[in-house]
């Protein structure tokens, strides 16, 4: 992901006091910069990752949750998501209160109601039945 891209994400994201990262995999970029601009910042994966100061990580599927890790958050968002995750995506934000947000892969299409945001030509999806911020 490209400077320009994490950080209008990051600026995108920022209004959210606590997030959660779904997959944070090995680009763990942007929560590492919403963790410095303050905000509560958790990453998840199914196995253990490196992640910046400032954000915990939790070892997690988001398939089968431990819905404490999503209680408190005001978003839940996924980078690069795969259709297969955006329903249980949807799922554990829902259950928290919280909003949705992900990118996809490439031509991938959402696989749950969404309304789309055009961030420095990357379209980041909220779905539509999320609470508002």
């Amino acid at each position: 992901m490209g400077e320009t891209l994490r950080d209008a994400l990051v600026d995108e994201f920022a209004g959210y006091d606590a997030l959660v990262e779904v997959g944070v995999g090995r680009r763990p970029g942007v929560a590492g910069e919403l963790a410095a601009r303050g905000c509560d910042v958790r990453a998840t994966d199914v196995v253990a990752r490196e992640t910046p100061p400032g954000v915990a990580f939790v070892r997690d599927d988001v398939t089968e949750p431990d819905s404490g890790v999503y209680a408190d958050a005001d978003a839940v968002y996924a980078l690069n998501c795969p259709p297969e995750l955006h329903r249980p995506l949807r799922a554990v934000a829902r259950d928290a209160g919280a909003d949705c947000l992900f990118t996809t892969l490439g031509l991938d299409q959402p696989a749950v109601p969404v309304e789309r945001r055009s961030v420095r030509g990357e379209t980041v999806f909220v779905a539509s039945d999320a609470p508002g911020r």
